[in-house]
């Protein structure tokens, strides 16, 4: 009676011991949908370049994120990342200075730009904290891009970062005011005034009572 109980239970044993044997251990998780992370990345460009700003100079003011330029720069990031370009005009002409204007017909004051890009492969996926920190490096490497982070009237900024299938397109936003007041409604329209540097936009004669919108833009990609 012993014997014919205790067979039945060593097979049984047997089988399950062949049968965890013979399945395969779990493969790491897939990496998140890039798209899914756009907003943290967003957020960790933001926290680096005020930090490098400081850096670079101590009197920078802080920055300030806009919601209009936020959105401006999502907009622009997108279109980029829809289109397959990294150019500070849209193939229909937009640029971040005219959507501004569109937005805001009454705003005068200093525009600046800073866009990149990076790829990345469906099997590595996009890490936020590196992502950020590679877009971070690149703008560190390039003068104009530099004088813009560092820019100490710079007060607000705005962040967009898009996704396509293997690259991230970043449009960082810089501005400020200048101590302008708002372009009357009677007046002419803005237009855009660029500038080799932010501080030569800076050191420009006094604007008349009417005073051009003023852009400063710079290109860079890893």
């Amino acid at each position: 009676m012993r014997l014919t109980m205790i067979r039945p239970a060593l097979l049984v044993l047997a089988a399950l011991a062949l049968c965890a044997c013979a399945t395969a251990p779990p493969g790491p998780p897939p990496p998140p949908d890039p798209k899914t992370l756009m907003g943290a990345l967003e957020t960790r460009i933001a926290i680096l370049v005020e930090e490098q700003r400081h850096r670079l100079d101590p009197k920078a003011r802080n920055l300030a994120i806009d919601p209009e330029l936020s959105k401006i720069a999502r907009a622009r990031a997108a279109d980029m990342a829809s289109k397959n370009y990294l150019a500070h005009a849209a193939p229909n002409g937009d640029t971040s200075a005219s959507l501004l204007m569109k937005q805001d017909e009454q705003w005068q004051g200093l525009l600046g730009e800073n866009l990149a890009a990076q790829h990345y492969t469906k099997r590595s996926g996009v890490t936020v904290n590196e992502f950020a920190q590679r877009f971070l490096d690149e703008w560190m490497k390039s003068t104009p891009h530099r004088e813009n982070m560092a820019f100490v009237n710079y007060d607000h900024a705005g962040v967009g970062a898009a996704v396509n299938s293997d690259t991230v397109y970043v449009a960082l936003l810089f501005s400020t005011d200048m101590g302008l007041k708002p372009r009357p409604p009677e007046g002419p329209a803005n237009a855009v005034t660029a500038f080799e540097s932010p501080a030569a936009a800076a050191a420009a004669p006094p604007p008349a009572a009417v005073d051009p919108m003023r852009l400063r833009g710079t290109v860079g990609a890893q």
